[in-house]
């Protein structure tokens, strides 16, 4: 079985436009597009899936829990070129996942638990440690996406002293300021990893009395932290890049030079 590639689109069209000067005409679309053929280059994978945000309909996550990723305001120059990516991948010949409800991390975990060879899942959002294990590798960007830190079941245990799959739950107990979750009242990062050291599971600790008052809440949290392996993919199948296509497809947005570098690969 060979390699699938999953790469959260939202994370790594962000880090695009905030890396590129304004001046560059579709600064998201140039420095994404880059970027993944970077990151095609040096991993051969045999299949590529891109996983995107409907950021017009709201996730169970918000209906549940109404400060989720609250405050968030993205620049209209922005939000156009996330409309464009996704066409931008099928023409690079890559599966795209995107379904109002669902979230790119969505995507990542459910072709991690369709995909049976091994998976590389490139994303800045640690929250997909979780998905980690002898099969899944996170591919963590370091500096803009020239360095990516290789993060497997040893890298997490260091960094954050629980297994992947106890991640949402150390999530649920320490809290998440980028989405807002607030976490159980007074517990650090390190003192959530104790506990869970301790009795394995948010689930078991509550058990054990602990948080009793803060029980249903850090459920919760548990569940918005935790990714939707039922979002609803493409086939994933072997595939080639269809660099020509691409060429002519982003020839369209005006961006030749991007153009002129991806008919150089076809």
């Amino acid at each position: 079985m060979s390699t699938l590639l999953v790469v959260d689109g939202d994370s790594f069209a962000h880090r695009a436009y905030h890396a590129l000067p304004k001046s560059i005409r579709m600064n998201a679309v140039v420095g994404f597009t880059n970027m993944m053929i970077r990151l095609w280059e040096a991993e051969r994978p045999g299949s590529v899936l891109v996983g995107w945000d409907t950021l017009s309909a709201p996730t169970y996550r918000h209906e549940a829990f109404a400060a989720y990723q609250s405050g968030r305001v993205f620049e209209e120059s922005l939000l156009e070129q996330l409309e464009v990516l996704p066409d931008v991948c099928r023409a690079c010949g890559f599966a795209v996942g995107k379904a109002p409800g669902f979230e790119a991390d969505d995507f990542l975990a459910a072709a991690a638990r369709t995909w049976t060879g091994e998976v590389l899942v490139a994303t800045s959002d640690r929250d997909a440690f979780q998905l980690v294990s002898d099969r899944v590798t996170v591919l963590q960007p370091t500096r803009g996406v020239s360095e990516l830190a290789r993060i497997g079941p040893a890298e997490v245990r260091e960094r954050y002293g629980v297994e992947p799959e106890q991640v949402p739950d150390l999530i649920a107990l320490r809290g998440d300021p980028s989405d807002k979750l607030p976490g159980a009242r007074g517990i650090g990062p390190k003192k959530a990893a104790e506990i869970l050291r301790e009795h394995g599971t948010l689930e078991a600790a509550l058990a054990a009395g602990r948080f009793a008052a803060e029980a249903e809440d850090l459920r919760l949290y548990r569940r918005i932290a935790a990714m939707d392996v039922s979002a609803p993919l493409p086939p994933l199948v072997d595939q080639s890049p269809t660099w020509a296509e691409a060429s002519s497809f982003v020839r369209g947005l005006g961006l030749g030079n991007l153009a002129d570098r991806l008919a150089s690969l076809a």
